[in-house]
């Protein structure tokens, strides 16, 4: 074989072997489909660069596409978030944040077509693919966002956008919790002077790095996890500096659909089989509640009496029959007292509660959230004794999602 026809060969065997790589992405959709995601985050935040707190949060996203029109997915879905602090004295229980509801489009590139009063997702139009097929290694850029809640912290109180351009490639096979898929870098840096807004404070410059790695799932024609580093840093409009540096992850949850009734059936007969007192069960729209009325603490404490334990002991088992569904712990008192101090002991004693279940193994602490409704959720009429016995009183949901 002469010189110039092994050339023209050896370029033939690589373009056949290049192309045997290369795989074209895109967004699959099917009306009807559900997805649970579990994010969680381990944040450092720092005022004028001296460590502020550190913080663990976790972010439980439920969504459906309802609708699906040229490829295009409708998509509904609810954002809950549970914080806890990190460090010496702090208590081991996720404690409830906020709850997001949202509605946008997503094309099979991946681009969002959202109502600019929606805060959530905070990243927006990442990934986007390219309409071709790529090879490792191979690079591409596209524009996204970030949208950020800054009412309560800054009186922000629209939807804060700030804009990016992302750099990916694709980086082949590679392993997650023990499963190939192929695997795809997201790099981005933010540097912005932005104008001002109406608020208390607003940020006028704003510098930032996110390093992500995604794993895509062919078959659902989704992300199936990804993994982050981050940094921000805002300069803000009265000279003081916020900084959070951290990492996060995200995996979809699989979970069976939850009979409700049936659930509550079941556990309604265990608990009427094991001789609890004071405890019902109803079906609620996150899923199934156990109900702990009149439950006993030390007075105008969180420190839960013997007997109550007791119970708990008893709850405990029950809750372990049903591994696979999170929890949500809420603690409501009575109408005595002020609103503020309703609302922290109904806090604190869910979150004795959840301590406590935690500790017979119930649930891991990622597995629990905790809220306190102080008196807004009164079961029975609190001009009674009867009925603010049933009020007192700390129910635990078994959710849906």
């Amino acid at each position: 074989m002469n010189k110039k026809l092994f050339i023209v060969s050896l370029g033939l065997v690589l373009s056949i072997t290049g192309n045997l790589w290369a795989e074209k992405f895109h967004f699959s959709y099917t009306a009807g489909d559900k997805y649970r995601f579990l994010s969680t985050v381990e944040e450092d935040v720092y005022i004028n660069r001296t460590l502020s707190h550190q913080a663990e949060i976790l972010n439980r996203i439920a969504v459906t596409i309802t609708s699906v029109t040229d490829g295009v997915g409708r998509h509904e879905a609810v954002f809950q978030t549970s914080e806890r602090s990190v460090g010496v004295g702090s208590g081991r229980t996720f404690q409830w944040s906020q709850e997001y509801n949202s509605v946008f489009d997503r094309d099979v590139s991946g681009r969002y077509t959202i109502a600019p009063n929606y805060y959530m997702p905070v990243v927006r139009n990442v990934p986007i693919f390219p309409d071709k097929d790529l090879q490792i290694g191979e690079s591409w850029t596209a524009p996204g966002e970030e949208v950020h809640d800054f009412s309560i912290s800054f009186g922000i109180k629209e939807p804060y956008r700030i804009p990016f351009t992302a750099t990916y490639t694709y980086l082949g096979p590679k392993q997650y919790q023990g499963v190939e898929y192929p695997a795809i870098s997201i790099s981005y840096r933010i540097f912005e002077e932005p104008k001002r807004v109406a608020g208390a404070l607003w940020p006028t410059r704003i510098m930032g790095a996110s390093d992500q790695i995604l794993y895509w799932n062919r078959d659902l024609g989704q992300p199936v996890a990804y993994t982050e580093q981050f940094r921000i840093i805002l300069e803000l409009s009265n000279g003081t500096t916020v900084e959070y540096r951290g990492s996060g992850k995200a995996e979809i949850i699989e979970a069976k659909p939850m009979n409700r009734e049936e659930l509550a059936r079941d556990i309604a007969q265990d608990i009427s089989n094991r001789g609890l007192q004071d405890t019902s069960v109803r079906v609620v729209p996150e899923g199934v509640t156990i109900s702990l009325e009149n439950i006993q603490f030390e007075a105008d404490s969180s420190i839960l009496l013997p007997s109550e334990k007791v119970k708990l002991n008893q709850i405990a088992e029950i809750l372990k029959r049903y591994p696979d569904r999170d929890i949500l712990v809420g603690g409501h008192t009575a109408l005595a007292g002020t609103a503020e101090g309703r609302q922290r002991l109904s806090q604190e004693r869910a979150a004795a509660v959840a301590e406590y279940l935690i500790s017979l193994g119930a649930r891991p602490s990622t597995r629990i959230v905790v809220r306190g409704y102080g008196a807004e959720k009164p079961l029975a009429d609190n001009s009674t004794e009867a009925g603010r016995q049933k009020n007192r009183r700390v129910e635990i949901t078994i959710l849906e999602n």
